[in-house]
């Protein structure tokens, strides 16, 4: 058996291109993994089966599996999943999930393939998994497939789901019909941003895909408001939405703020592996 920790992550900062031809929008974001995950468990079965309470329908980790499989022989995997990301929320459980789906048939399989043919792989099953093939904090360019890590300062954050989710294709098209993208982006801001101290981080912040989601959610803004009224140094609508999430300098203001808000989350920053 082999067990795996799927870290949730968060756009600190995203910045959404034009469409390109094969439909997918050029991304620029940074993105902040956390201490918040799901845990998935992998053990040689009979036949594929994908064990996630509480979560219905398709899941990532079955594509994940079948596209591994086109590039190295794996048997067939039971995979429990132990959720405690929030489904639907923007905060990549699913892509992580399948990453770490990816990195537990790899090891099981006796690690054929490198990290980078990991990630490849990841790129033909959704654009936020190949960030969470090597779980860090990272600046991700193209449709999500170029990760470089990097560092960022230390600090906490509320998270505050929403009891409805938001689909990305929808968001995206939003985005698109209220022409929230933008025509360059500036990878270069952010790698200088990610060594910035907090309050400049947090200062900075922003979200492309937030006035679609907001758009599409307008309860949303009563949410920041309260995260900021409560002491957050930023808040906002995290990737696709609709979680809504408050950068602290310290966990116990966090805590406070979050006490006001009904099945809010704290969490910091997932450390280095």
């Amino acid at each position: 058996m082999r067990v795996e920790r799927a870290p949730a992550k968060l756009n600190l900062v995203l910045q959404v291109g034009a469409r390109r031809p094969d439909g997918l929008h050029e991304l620029c974001s940074l993105f902040a993994a956390l201490e918040l995950h799901d845990e998935l468990r992998a053990e040689p079965a009979d036949a594929d089966e994908v064990v996630c309470p509480g979560v219905d329908g398709p899941n990532l980790v079955t594509r994940a599996l079948d596209a591994f499989r086109t590039h190295a022989p794996s048997p067939p995997l039971r995979v429990t999943i132990d959720k405690r990301i929030p489904v639907a929320a923007g905060l990549g459980g699913g892509s992580a999930d399948a990453a770490a789906a990816l990195r537990a048939a790899n090891a099981l399989a006796s690690d054929p393939l490198p990290t980078d043919a990991l990630r490849r792989i990841a790129a033909t099953v959704g654009a936020d998994v190949p960030s969470q093939v090597e779980p860090r904090h990272a600046l991700v360019t193209g449709a999500g497939e170029r990760v470089e890590p990097l560092d960022l300062p230390d600090m906490t954050f509320v998270l505050a789901p929403s009891p409805r989710g938001l689909a990305t294709a929808d968001v995206y098209a939003e985005a698109d019909r209220i022409g929230a993208t933008r025509a360059r982006l500036d990878p270069d801001t952010l790698r200088t941003l990610a060594e910035s101290p907090l309050p400049a981080l947090a200062a900075a912040l922003e979200n492309d895909l937030e006035p679609a989601a907001l758009s599409l959610r307008p309860e949303l803004a009563a949410t920041r408001e309260a995260l900021l009224d409560a002491g957050a140094l930023a808040a906002r609508v995290t990737g696709s939405g609709p979680t809504v999430f408050g950068v602290f300098a310290d966990r116990q203001t966090a805590e406070a703020a979050a006490a006001g808000l009904p099945g809010a989350i704290v969490t910091g920053l997932r450390g280095r592996p």
